[in-house]
């Protein structure tokens, strides 16, 4: 007997998979037959749909909201397509997409339909995530080139370093009690004296 399998993804920066289980539970699917994965769909490493693909048998139907749950890389996609829908030979339903029901696509037409809507919608969504990439590159060239800083503030140079600098340079401490002293890291420290190094090598030059 088929079974109906029902899968969930939402992105670490969504956090909302509200929207996608209430349209499950009214296909409908039994709660215990949901798999979520709250990860990026950039490929299909994820744990619970790789169980999921365990559990899908012949005649088993798998229902997604839309097709850019099910992932959102161009080739992945039609891949995975084709493996569950004619090497497990799993019926995929997407509720957003009516066009995209297997289960309706038995015949000829039919398959063709699906086949050319899947590739379409599965393009715009790689074009879309590319898009995305590409906007914000373009807003942190543009960000920069106002000025605007990004990642974490370099840390003051403390008034004191120069004596410190100086016992460390005559081997009259370690750089690890230099750190200690300056209230900074290890790597912060050697940083900091490599710069004064180059300092006073030009100055002697």
């Amino acid at each position: 007997m088929s079974k109906t399998y029902g899968y969930v993804r939402v992105s670490t920066r969504e956090q909302n998979e509200e929207r996608q289980m209430i349209a499950l539970h009214n296909f409908p699917v039994l709660p215990e037959n949901i798999y979520m994965d709250k990860q990026s769909g950039k490929d299909f490493n994820r744990p619970k749909y790789q169980k999921l693909l365990k559990k899908l048998k012949k005649k088993d139907i798998l229902v997604v909201k839309s097709i850019d749950r099910l992932g959102r890389n161009y080739k992945e996609i039609l891949d995975q397509w084709r493996y569950l829908t004619k090497t497990k030979e799993v019926y995929i339903v997407v509720l957003d997409m009516p066009l995209l029901d297997t289960r309706k696509s038995n015949d000829l037409i039919g398959t063709l339909i699906a086949d050319i809507v899947l590739q379409l919608l599965s393009y715009v969504a790689e074009t879309e995530r590319e898009n995305i990439k590409q906007r914000q590159a373009e807003g942190i060239a543009a960000a920069k080139a106002r000025g605007v800083k990004f990642g974490r503030p370099n840390k003051k140079v403390p008034v004191n370093f120069y004596k410190v600098y100086k016992r460390w340079h005559y081997k009259k401490i370690s750089g690890r009690e230099a750190a200690r002293q300056l209230g900074v890291s290890y790597s912060t420290f050697m940083k900091w004296a490599g710069c004064a190094d180059r300092t006073s090598d030009r100055i002697k030059k």
